[in-house]
């Protein structure tokens, strides 16, 4: 039985290696939250790193989740070997998976392309993750990479991708949003406003200003909030009550099943932009919708995660050819007069 790690991240990325681990027969699945090496790893330990997905609550979430779902935890990937590695990001790449096979997995909307971007595609050497995950795909170590649309393969392949590394499947997670409709959240007819943590990844953003849009723009209708989960949860309940003193924070909840119920949406730059308009809600976003809507992930009716693990078990079948390979030049090496057919 060959042996599979899967790095996880935030939630949505955790649950989302979740399910492709379980459409993965005859297969030994470990788990662990995400990592780095050298400064970063050391950063992250001290918690400096905290709102990123190396520590603070995603780190923690994580860790919970793995432990209530009963998977089997490997901190960091140390205590076996691997056949295969399926990560959720590559915007760092730790060096105990260097040579492995490798198998990249979309994690949802990625940046815009704005400055810090260009800047690393001018000086390729700067760290990736300082773009965020506008440059989600750019390290170009892994064997294949599972994207969520048609639209996002062209973004990738536009942005230096090579084509052939990359398999459109869609993402498990946005795959089959109308089963949100179905939902147990307890409200509806609401404006729903998703936050985005600028300030959290050292952007700049005006949230005061922000919130005046959306109380004109919610223009007396009930108002929820839903935080990023990298978001300062004190600071922002403290500015949204200051100005919407009405309004009612979540820190934690499905927003996916919030935005099934509500009537109007509004977000900053963030992944359930989709969610919104995949249920033809009502949306007002800072991103580009027409682009958005081509983007869109695929609704496959939920088979991403079988789609995502169907291209494992094809890396996985490539490892045990290339060792079969191996082990037959070794023994050609050894008896050279097999190789001369004696």
């Amino acid at each position: 039985m060959k042996n599979i790690l899967f790095i996880c991240g935030s939630i949505n990325q955790t649950t989302q290696m979740h399910q492709i681990s379980q459409h993965l027969a005859n297969t030994n699945n470990y788990f662990t939250p995400y990592f780095a090496d050298g400064v970063e790893d050391i950063a992250a330990k001290i918690g400096l790193l905290d709102f990123t997905v190396l520590g603070g609550r995603h780190r923690r979430d994580t860790l919970e989740y793995l432990y209530q779902n009963h998977l089997n935890v490997d901190h960091r990937g140390e205590s076996r070997e691997y056949d295969l590695v399926v990560t959720c990001s590559d915007l760092i790449i730790q060096k105990n998976i260097q040579h492995k096979k490798t198998l990249l997995v979309q994690e949802g909307i990625t940046e815009p392309e704005g400055v810090i971007y260009a800047l690393y595609k001018t000086l390729p050497i700067l760290p990736r993750y300082l773009a965020n995950t506008a440059t989600a795909g750019l390290s170009d170590s892994y064997d294949l990479f599972c994207v969520a649309s048609n639209g996002y393969s062209q973004l990738f392949i536009r942005k230096g991708v090579k084509p052939e590394k990359i398999v459109v499947t869609g993402i498990p997670n946005f795959d089959n949003l109308e089963k949100h409709l179905n939902n147990s959240f307890g409200m509806k007819d609401y404006v729903l406003v998703a936050t985005t943590p600028y300030r959290e990844s050292f952007r700049f953003e005006d949230r005061m200003s922000f919130l005046e849009q959306v109380k004109l723009q919610a223009n007396g209708k009930p108002l929820i909030f839903k935080l990023h989960p990298s978001e300062e949860p004190e600071r922002a309940t403290f500015e949204i009550l200051s100005v919407l003193p009405d309004a009612r924070v979540f820190t934690h909840g499905n927003v996916n099943d919030m935005i099934a119920n509500a009537s109007l949406v509004i977000t900053q730059q963030s992944t359930c932009t989709f969610v919104a308009l995949a249920l033809g809600k009502e949306t007002h976003t800072y991103l580009n919708k027409d682009e958005l809507n081509y983007l869109l992930p695929i609704q496959n009716g939920g088979i991403s995660a079988k789609l995502i693990a169907q291209q494992a078990q094809k890396l996985l079948e490539q490892v045990t050819t290339e060792r079969l390979i191996g082990l037959g030049s070794q023994k050609f090496w050894k008896f050279p007069e097999i190789a001369q057919g004696r």
